[in-house]
């Protein structure tokens, strides 16, 4: 190698040496929204982090309902299910430990599945209660009202003089009651439903209600 190209080779390194010392390192550019994002995105999750533990740690047992129950219809085990949720102070519930003791009483008002359970929302009242007493009325579409009867209604059971007979000047049998359950309609288009009636008129409610001749009368619910 001469002198002249080993002279030449080392000023074109010198050279690119000097140009490579002279480009200045790439600028990171800062994206402010994006730091903002992610500050925020940890600020929340540790909120819901939080949020999620205190939730955790005020959940309670309580009582629920499974399957729907009418008024005065007795509960049952399987009517009942045991849920676990944050439950405000100012709501009253019944405890999950209370569940067993539920079984076997009526329930004092409608209860629809999901709902939870509250102490009012059960009775032990006995039906039929003391001095009374229930008969079953098998009733056609003719014989009762249109409207849906539910347990607690208060009716009247009237003796009629059937489809044959002449309503005379003589005030027709009546008879007070309550509803105490009802049935579906059957396939012959009857509907059972049992009433609570004074003790001492029951025998001779069962015995006119035998011979079909009686209606079903609802009275007002407004109380």
């Amino acid at each position: 190698m001469t002198s002249t190209s080993t002279q030449g080779w080392a000023a074109a390194a010198g050279t690119a040496a000097q140009s490579s010392a002279l480009v200045p390192p790439p600028r990171l550019r800062r994206r402010p929204s994006l730091i903002v994002a992610s500050v925020l995105l940890v600020i929340l999750g540790a909120l819901a982090s939080a949020w999620a533990y205190t939730s955790l740690g005020n959940a309670q047992e309580v009582v629920a309902v499974r399957t729907d129950v009418a008024r005065g219809q007795l509960i049952t085990a399987e009517s009942l299910q045991v849920v676990r949720i944050g439950v405000d102070p100012a709501l009253q519930t019944v405890p999950a430990s209370q569940a067993s003791a539920l079984v076997g009483k009526r329930a004092a008002v409608d209860l629809t599945a999901g709902q939870l359970l509250v102490p009012g929302a059960v009775t032990a009242e006995v039906v039929p209660g003391q001095g009374k007493s229930a008969v079953g009325l098998s009733l056609t579409a003719a014989q009762m009202p249109s409207v849906p009867l539910v347990v607690g209604d208060k009716v009247r059971i009237v003796s009629t003089p059937g489809a044959q007979g002449d309503v005379g000047m003589t005030p027709p049998v009546v008879f007070s009651g309550e509803v105490v359950t009802v049935s579906d309609r059957a396939a012959d288009g009857t509907t059972a439903v049992t009433v609570q009636v004074d003790a001492d008129r029951a025998p001779e409610l069962a015995a006119r209600s035998a011979s079909g001749k009686v209606a079903l009368v609802l009275d007002s619910r407004v109380r």
